[in-house]
Formats: C-alpha cells, sequence, structure tokens
C-alpha cells in the first residue's frame, strides 16, 4: 500500500465496502457521539466520514486529533444505514473505521476556523491566507479560475492562434501607470522594469511574422488599489494579429469569451449581441465608458429645457462654458418617497443632490409635481415628459454642471434606480464594445495634452488626423464592456513611424526621446511592418464577475492589500546594507 493513501477523499463508494484503505487529508471537524468519533477528514478531493468507537485499537489517538490536523489513517469501509446516507457529498454511502492512524502534521490554535462559514477581517485572512484557501468558498473561486484559464487557452489554440512567452524584465514604457523598476547589479545606476503589458514585445511578434499571437500574460502596474484592481500584477489573455480590422479582431475574440462566460456562467443569461457604442455616447447615456447594460436606462440632455428657465440654479449653471444638464429617466418612479430617496442616494456620494420630477394623475389629468416643476412651468415639463418618453407614475431625475463633476454619480444613479424600480435583470451577463475613444486629453490644472488611452494605437484618419485639434482626434481603440466593468482593451496598432513620431510629438515627446525610449519598436517599423491589432483580457476580472465576487482579492490565490501589502510574506521589505552597496544604491528617507 501506498505510504500515504490509496484513495482520494472523494473516491470511495459501496463498491469498496470490505475493503481496507488508507487516507490521507485534513481534520475538517470533529463530531463526538458519545464515545463514538467522527471525523470528516478533507483532502483537495472531497470528504470522507472516518469514525472510531471504544473498541477502536487507535481510539486513544483518535480522541487527541483537532481541526485542520493533517493525518493519515487506515481502516475498513462500511455502509452507512439507509437513514444516515449524506448525499450532498459523493462518499456519503459509505464510511471508514479507523484502525491505524498516524498524525503527519499537528495543528496549533487556529487564527481562523476553515469549517463553517465565519466572517473575519481581510488582514486575518490575507496574513493566513495557506488558511484561508482550504475554506471552501475561496477554493471554489481559485479552482474556477484555474479552469477558465485552461479553457480559454484551449479555445485560443483552436481559433488557431499560438502561445509565445514574451520578457518579464524589459525597460519603462508609458502604458498609463507607473512602473516598477528593477534595479541592475551589473549595470549600476541603471534599471530594467516589469512589463505593465507585452505591448510592445506582442507588436515587435507581429513584426517578426509570428500572426495570431496570445498568452496568459502577467502584468505589473504600480497602481493605487481598487476592488476591481490588483495594486501590483495581473494576468490578462494578451492576443494580437497581423493583416486585421477592428472588425477581424472583434470576430475573433468574441467566440471564446462568450462560450466561456456560457460554459463557467452558472446558468446565467450571457448576450450574444455585443452592441458597439461610441464613446461619447456611452459618456451621455450611461456617465461611464464601461456601462452596465443589465440597466436599460439612458440618460438624455435635456439643457435646453432649462436655459433662462425659472429654476434659477439650473438657468444660471448653463450660463457657464461646458456645462449641461442630463436627465435620467425613471419608468415607474413617480412617488415623492422615492424622489427623496434617490436624492438622498445622491447626496451620500458627495453631490448636493439630484432634482426630480415626478408625474401623477390630479383631477383626471396628468400633473408634473415636484419644485422644479413648480419652477420651469407646464410648458417646459411638458417638453421634457415627451423627450424621455414618460408618463403618468413616472419621474425623471436631474443633474447638471460640467459632466467630468456628475457623471461618476449619474452612472451609479442610472444603476441604482434601475435596481430599486426592477429594470435589472441580475442574472445576465451583458457585453457592449465601447468604440471611437479620444486619442488625446487636456490636463484640466496645466493645460498639457496627453495619450488618453493606449499610446501605440492607430488615430483614425492617420497623419492628417494628427494636424488638427488634437481634442479632435479619434483613435482606433475599444474597450469591452461587461456588467459595469472594463473586461477587454485594446487597438488597431500605430505600425508607421512617421505617425507614431507625429503622434508621441502632440503628447511632449521628441522624435529623439520616443527613439531613446522605445528602441526596438521605432527600429523595427522600419523594416516592413505589417498593419496590425490586438487586445487584452482581464482574467482576473473576467472570473471575479464569474464568480459573482465584488472584490477581485476574492479570485486571486495570494492578493495583495489594499495598500500594497503582502501580510503573509512580509512584502515589501527593507533591503540589507550589503544589497544596496551592491546595486550602488542609498534610500533617502522622508522626514516625519
Amino acid at each position: 500500500m501506498h505510504r500515504y493513501r490509496s484513495h482520494t477523499c472523494a473516491e470511495l463508494t459501496r463498491a469498496h465496502v470490505g475493503q481496507t484503505v488508507r487516507l490521507a487529508g485534513w481534520v475538517h471537524r470533529v463530531r463526538d457521539h458519545g464515545g463514538v468519533l467522527f471525523i470528516d477528514l478533507r483532502d483537495h478531493y472531497g470528504i470522507t466520514q472516518i469514525l472510531a468507537d471504544a473498541d477502536s485499537p487507535v481510539f486513544g489517538e483518535v480522541e487527541k486529533v483537532r481541526a485542520e490536523w493533517c493525518i493519515r489513517i487506515d481502516g475498513e469501509v462500511k455502509a452507512r444505514d439507509d437513514e444516515l446516507i449524506n448525499p450532498k457529498i459523493p462518499t456519503g454511502e459509505i464510511e471508514v473505521y479507523i484502525r491505524d492512524i498516524e498524525v503527519l502534521g499537528p495543528a496549533a490554535e487556529l487564527p481562523l476556523q476553515v469549517f463553517g462559514d465565519h466572517e473575519y477581517p481581510e488582514e486575518t485572512r490575507l496574513r493566513y491566507r495557506y488558511l484561508d484557501l482550504r475554506r471552501e468558498g475561496l477554493k471554489r473561486n481559485i479552482l474556477l479560475r484555474s479552469n477558465v484559464i485552461r479553457d480559454l487557452r484551449e479555445r485560443m489554440w483552436q481559433a488557431g492562434f499560438t502561445e509565445y512567452q514574451t520578457p518579464i524584465i524589459t525597460a519603462s514604457s508609458p502604458e498609463g501607470a507607473r512602473d516598477f523598476l528593477v534595479p541592475s547589479r551589473l549595470h549600476r545606476g541603471k534599471f530594467y522594469a516589469l512589463p505593465q503589458a507585452p505591448q510592445q514585445f506582442k507588436q515587435l511578434i507581429m513584426v517578426a511574422g509570428y500572426d495570431r499571437y496570445f498568452q496568459i500574460a502577467p502584468c505589473f502596474r504600480d497602481e493605487d488599489p481598487r476592488a476591481d484592481r490588483s495594486p501590483t500584477d495581473f494576468y490578462q489573455l494578451d492576443m494580437e494579429m497581423s493583416f486585421v480590422t477592428q472588425e477581424d479582431v472583434f470576430a475573433a475574440i468574441q467566440p471564446v469569451l462568450q462560450a466561456s462566460f456560457e460554459r463557467f456562467g452558472g446558468g446565467r443569461k450571457v448576450d450574444s449581441a455585443w452592441p458597439r457604442i461610441r464613446y461619447a455616447d456611452a459618456m451621455k447615456w450611461y456617465g461611464t465608458d464601461k456601462p452596465d447594460l443589465r440597466c436599460p436606462i439612458k440618460m438624455a440632455d435635456v439643457s435646453e429645457h432649462f436655459r433662462g428657465s425659472g429654476f434659477a440654479i439650473f438657468a444660471r449653471l448653463l450660463e457657464q462654458e461646458g456645462t449641461e444638464i442630463r436627465a435620467i429617466p425613471a419608468q415607474g418612479g413617480g412617488s415623492r418617497a422615492f424622489c427623496d430617496r434617490m436624492n438622498a442616494f445622491a447626496q451620500k456620494e458627495g453631490l448636493p443632490g439630484m432634482g426630480y420630477i415626478f408625474w401623477r394623475e390630479k383631477d383626471g389629468e396628468l400633473e408634473a409635481a415636484g419644485p422644479i416643476a413648480r419652477n420651469i412651468g407646464p410648458e417646459r415639463t411638458e417638453a421634457i415628459r415627451r423627450q424621455l418618453g414618460l408618463g403618468k407614475g413616472d419621474a425623471a431625475f436631474f443633474l447638471g454642471g460640467k459632466p467630468e463633476a456628475f457623471e461618476r454619480v449619474a452612472a451609479k444613479a442610472r444603476v441604482e434606480i434601475g435596481r430599486e424600480l426592477g429594470h435589472f435583470e441580475e442574472d445576465r451577463f451583458a457585453f457592449a464594445w465601447i468604440v471611437d475613444f479620444p486619442m488625446y486629453e487636456k490636463d484640466p490644472e496645466t493645460g498639457k495634452i496627453d495619450f488618453s488611452h493606449n499610446p501605440f494605437s492607430m488615430p483614425q484618419g492617420g497623419l492628417e488626423a494628427l494636424e488638427g485639434d488634437p481634442l479632435e482626434v479619434i483613435g482606433q481603440q475599444y474597450d469591452l464592456a461587461c456588467n459595469g466593468y472594463e473586461l477587454v482593451s485594446g487597438a488597431i496598432r500605430n505600425h508607421d513611424r512617421e505617425i507614431m513620431f507625429r503622434a508621441f510629438e502632440i503628447a511632449g515627446y521628441t522624435r529623439e526621446e520616443v527613439e531613446r525610449r522605445f528602441p526596438g519598436l521605432a527600429a523595427a517599423f522600419r523594416y516592413g511592418p505589417p498593419p496590425h491589432g490586438g487586445c487584452a483580457v482581464g482574467i482576473d476580472r473576467m472570473v471575479m464577475l464569474l464568480a459573482d465576487e465584488i472584490n477581485i482579492r476574492e479570485v486571486i490565490m495570494f492578493p495583495m492589500n489594499q495598500r500594497a501589502e503582502d501580510l503573509m510574506m512580509g512584502a515589501p521589505s527593507e533591503p540589507t546594507n550589503e544589497q544596496l552597496r551592491e546595486l550602488g544604491i542609498r534610500i533617502i528617507r522622508e522626514e516625519d
């Protein structure tokens, strides 16, 4: 018999009754039934009930074991009585009577319980992640992640893509976030960088003639943490194709993602029609470039109805440049109580509130009610109602000012209103391609022009488009939104040296600086670069959606905490003086 086990804790059935077997695993829980000890023994594969009574030759040893001890037992497989069968587990028809036991690894007092659904502070869970990973819910998420990655990889191969690996140590590159720098021992004073993405390498792969590349790629960005983003590293399904248009990229990735969501989505509806929404329209209708289309509500610009109106707050706002009034229609929201509740929601999110109008029947006629309706009069309220397609029992909520100041809250309010009024389809994965992103943006404080998206994207219209107002330039860039999250980001790449130099020049980079910062790409584009494009799928975020989690750390095996610390391994840590001397680095401490 094998040193540790003859079977796993998920294998034994009635067919094994009467056999002597050897099992190894962890003590999931112990139950004392008056002289008979029942133990749920757990391994990676499942649970088997084992027991010992006073007649067992090792009963005294069995009495000593505690939760999460790692043990090996020998015993005889017995059939459970019919009334004691547990149909919830594969081994529910049998139990194993213990004849011998060996403690392989005793456990100290546990800082968190593995059995049960106890809630623990995240700090405790991350510090003792190896125990947390034994718990059923987190284990289920991690196995889901593994299966999703395997599924994606197989589907990409089936679609004619080939997997290549790109370097982990490389040069710094402006990808929209801060680099993690790695000091060089051999070249003192110089630094490598961990790649924010395989962006340049996958473009060079296309230049080299290796069409249809993909990779399950680790990426590293020194970012501020969010619930849906890791502050240090993440994984993405990275892909690139030569001689393609935007439509070709969409046609390649949609079947892969749709099939994977259908397989692992737990029976939830997966949209097969993925609409194309211009970035400008997404911001106007939904207040975000990653709209949650499970809520069908669209916002509308109603500024003209408030210009010169009696509602002074909005009328004065509209006298300022770049301001507008946006309405969120709310079918079925026509009660003062609901309107007050949504107004309080906006205040909780940091706005002064949301104005509203609701329509009710009075004396057999439709009446607009609320402070705004009283101030702007029946003619304007009727025009608003008609524009929004509302009627009796409905409401509209209003936000005003510069869009960038209220869109974040408007986007949340739109979804909250939809949920409250039953216009929200929970069990659904709703996708939308967001297209036609602006190539550049202006810093409101400095006035500096910078890239708003991927700097290696081809501008629509090529070189000619770069000769006008930079803020009017539209890139061949696209994102895929799913249920309020950005799931995919990509672009048709800029493969023309002169267009690339001009695009970077607008953002403040000289030709010499581009060649210095991107020597590989700048040189490679001199030697027959093909048109190419691709995208990357955020795997952590995809699994988070499939697992129905709202925190990305619930689908990562060993995540950092909110402060980008690894509490379990003690990272980041201080280097030794010897390490610093070897690297030629001196640390300047911040003054307290």
